[in-house]
């Protein structure tokens, strides 16, 4: 049974990520008296080996349960994704009707640079080089996602972008669209894509932050707009 003024907020995580990347945004959201899930994509928080095997339908899945079990319980309930995660919860918006609202942060709906053709190099691992791209050393260092990327489910995420990207002009709820104009892995120009294919969308460009927006340099500018949308 839903309480009639509680709010709910479904965190979902990037590719090769865990849920510690959206630790830092559910403790304000939880401070803000909105609760929190943080699922862990199939996939993620295993192996690379448990990745290479998993097919985007079983991310979109997992997010759907997370989801309905929040609807169940809130009067309220928003999706907060970072990468995979903002692909994933724009997904869900784009065909269901009981979301209050969608967070994408630095959704890539393309990629660019060697990333581009990662996916079809003839090998089943490749080296993060450089680790995560995320400009605070701190955070950096307590980063627990993959060393490597498994090119199958590489070619996976690359299957999936043109999937979300047809499916944004049927979302009707609010959507905030959050990039950083140096992310180095999903080109600014998706924030711009979807403010014009989705009706409700607004976009804020942060100057300071790379790609992972909600623990970098900026997860309290992050956070208290997220925290903002939800109210």
């Amino acid at each position: 049974m839903t309480v009639d003024d509680s709010v709910g907020a479904v965190l979902v995580h990037g590719f090769t990520a865990t849920p510690f990347e959206m630790s830092y945004l559910a403790w304000q959201l939880e401070n803000a008296g909105v609760a929190t899930t943080t699922p862990a994509l199939p996939g993620h928080a295993t192996t690379p080996a448990d990745l290479a095997g998993r097919r985007w339908g079983e991310w979109v899945d997992a997010v759907g349960r997370a989801v309905d079990g929040m609807v169940a319980r809130h009067a309220r309930t928003y999706v907060v994704g970072q990468s995979l995660g903002g692909l994933l919860a724009l997904e869900q918006a784009s065909r269901r009707r009981d979301l209050a609202g969608v967070v994408s942060l630095a959704a890539p709906l393309w990629l660019t640079g060697l990333a581009k053709y990662a996916s079809r190099f003839p090998v089943a691992y490749l080296p993060k080089l450089g680790g995560p791209d995320i400009r605070d050393r701190h955070m950096k260092a307590q980063l627990d996602s993959y060393p490597v990327v498994p090119t199958q489910a590489l070619r996976e995420l690359v299957a999936f972008m043109p999937v979300v990207d047809a499916a944004l002009p049927r979302i009707q709820c609010p959507v905030l669209v959050m990039h950083a104009r140096d992310d180095h892995t999903a080109p600014v120009a998706c924030a711009r894509r979807i403010q014009e294919r989705v009706p409700a969308a607004r976009v804020r460009i942060l100057l300071h932050s790379f790609h992972l927006l909600s623990l970098d340099v900026e997860r309290d500018i992050v956070a208290s707009d997220v925290k903002a949308f939800c109210r």
